[in-house]
């Protein structure tokens, strides 16, 4: 039986490489951004359905959905929307701050809750929460983007539990950097001049030299397309030799002492440099 996908944010980067990489092996994929009208390259493929869809917009997301489960059976939803909000929590507004938990936590929760009733009725189904090394991990200048990551991998545990016993599986994919234009189109931030120099050396994370050591999008695509596959009881999937090697250093040193050498880098000029991981 031919299966369906149902992806948020797949107008670029991550979103859509995990529907082409679904559609080519065999998959119907249904593809949501916020601007359908223009896409051009899911549009000319077969068994790809491109359908608008803006996670903070709560009526369109459920009557979407709605008519979505009316024509269609779906077997894997993939919440890959969001964005970064870089910067010192100081220089941040409320509305930026409210519309970075409203699109990366907020949109998860609802989407999540829209299909719970579907698939705990069918007895099966796999959601896909994508979060980020942040997720897992804090790092300067991304207070509020991790805690969005955060709340979301917290979130899923707790629904994985909730939902388990219908035989529906809650999984968290968490990559590392990732070669896609996020520092520029996906991120929105902020200045305050008394954090001038620990911006600047986080900036030199996102310097193209930095960047072209990162994941390609189509590498962390495989991992999402295991997580909705392979048919383990496994609740995360760290993506990336980046993150894996940053969380893997973290729980073998310790929470505190890895703590403690971020802080070191920052704090005390030491001369090795931090990599930025989003």
């Amino acid at each position: 039986m031919q299966k369906t996908i149902f992806i948020t944010g797949a107008s670029s980067g991550l979103g859509k490489a995990t529907a082409q990489l679904f559609q080519s092996q065999g998959w119907n994929v249904i593809a949501t951004m916020r601007n359908p009208e223009n896409e051009t390259e899911l549009t000319a493929l077969e068994n790809v359905s491109v359908i608008g869809l803006d996670v903070t917009n709560k009526e369109q997301l459920e009557s979407t959905i709605a008519k979505v489960l009316s024509e269609t059976e779906i077997h894997v939803v993939v919440n890959n929307a969001g964005y970064g909000l870089v910067g010192p929590l100081e220089a941040f507004t409320d509305e930026q701050i409210k519309k970075q938990i409203e699109t990366n936590l907020m949109g998860v929760i609802r989407i999540t809750k829209t299909f719970t009733p579907y698939f705990r009725e069918r007895k099966e189904g796999v959601l896909i929460n994508i979060t980020s090394s942040f997720g897992l991990m804090g790092f300067p200048t991304c207070s509020i983007y991790s805690a969005t990551k955060f709340a979301v991998d917290g979130f899923s545990e707790s629904m994985g539990y909730e939902l388990a016993q219908f035989g529906v599986q809650v999984k968290v994919v968490a990559p590392g950097g990732i070669q896609t234009d996020f520092a520029g189109r996906s991120l929105d931030g902020a200045q305050h001049s008394a954090y001038r120099q620990l911006t600047e050396k986080v900036q030199e994370g996102y310097s193209p030299d930095q960047v072209s050591n990162y994941s390609k999008p189509e590498d962390i695509a495989h991992v999402i397309y295991e997580a909705a596959t392979d048919g383990k009881d496994q609740l995360r999937y760290v993506a990336g030799k980046d993150a894996n090697a940053l969380y893997n250093d973290r729980n073998s040193i310790g929470v505190e002492n890895h703590v403690q050498k971020i802080k070191s880098g920052f704090l005390f000029g030491e001369e090795k440099k931090l990599e930025v991981r989003t």
